[in-house]
């Protein structure tokens, strides 16, 4: 089996980040397969944008509800066999927060998990998506494994962010019930891959701009790459990418023989 490498990345605007070294960056990395969340663009702007990747199949999911915010893209080297938007849910598809892909013998999928908000206003809402997410990545795994990846938008525990006890059950990313939902994920049958290649490792993925949480590397790590456990012995590297910029979140890779 050919060794694939995956790469994710929160660009925090796809059109700005291709002003800051973005496809130097790629280039670098040689993903056969890229996911990208928080693209904040329209479907036509994202393609337009992404026109400079040659040779490749791109397909965006961009939000409905919100010009500019948002959004979803995976951009693959080889054509799959079938592409879907969204996980059939209306009051969940507004956004432009997940695209899947399927290959012969796996699914993709990449997410943009929401934000719990600011004084944690849309924890509740958030709750609702986690259960949600879940049976639809269930119901995948019913058909094909499994490889889902992106910004969760949570820490699972204490080592993946700089400041646990400042921030626990207080900021939005490092709640119990958002920390119970990554959990559940895991406990259908996905498994964490940085944690479980790297167990101890201190090493972040996202870092806040206004408080220049990278010069001092105060961060969380919030994207993650979970892979079904069928296929986890396929799997070879889980990577961090902090060395590349452009975004207040860094690349994470997977490369797995697949």
């Amino acid at each position: 089996m050919p060794l694939q490498h995956f790469v994710s990345w929160n660009v925090n605007g796809i059109r700005a980040i291709l002003k800051k070294e973005f496809m130097n960056s790629v280039q670098a990395m040689a993903p056969t397969v890229l996911c990208l969340q928080e693209t904040k663009a329209g479907e036509e702007e994202a393609n337009e944008a992404l026109e400079t990747m040659k040779g490749f199949h791109s397909f965006v999911n961009s939000s409905k509800a919100r010009k500019g915010y948002s959004g979803t893209a995976i951009i693959s080297a080889t054509e799959p066999i079938n592409v879907t938007c969204d996980i059939g849910m209306e009051e969940h598809d507004q956004e432009g927060r997940v695209v899947s892909v399927e290959f012969l013998t796996y699914f993709l999928v990449t997410v943009y998990t929401p934000n719990s908000g600011e004084g944690l206003a849309r924890l509740d809402y958030r709750e609702t998506w986690d259960a949600e997410f879940l049976l639809y990545i269930s119901w995948l795994r019913k058909r094909k494994p499994v490889i889902v990846c992106g910004d969760f938008n949570v820490a699972h525990s204490e080592i993946d962010i700089a400041r646990p006890k400042e921030n626990y059950n207080k900021s939005a990313g490092f709640t119990q019930r958002e920390i119970d939902g990554f959990s559940r994920l895991l406990e259908v049958g996905l498994v964490d891959t940085f944690r479980h290649f790297h167990p101890k490792e201190v090493k972040y993925t996202y870092w806040n701009y206004v408080t220049s949480g990278r010069d001092r590397n105060v961060g969380w790590r919030i994207d993650h790459f979970l892979v079904d456990t069928r296929i986890l012995p396929n799997v070879k590297e889980a990577l961090i990418y902090n060395e590349y910029l452009g975004s207040d979140h860094c690349p994470v890779g997977l490369k797995i023989e697949i």
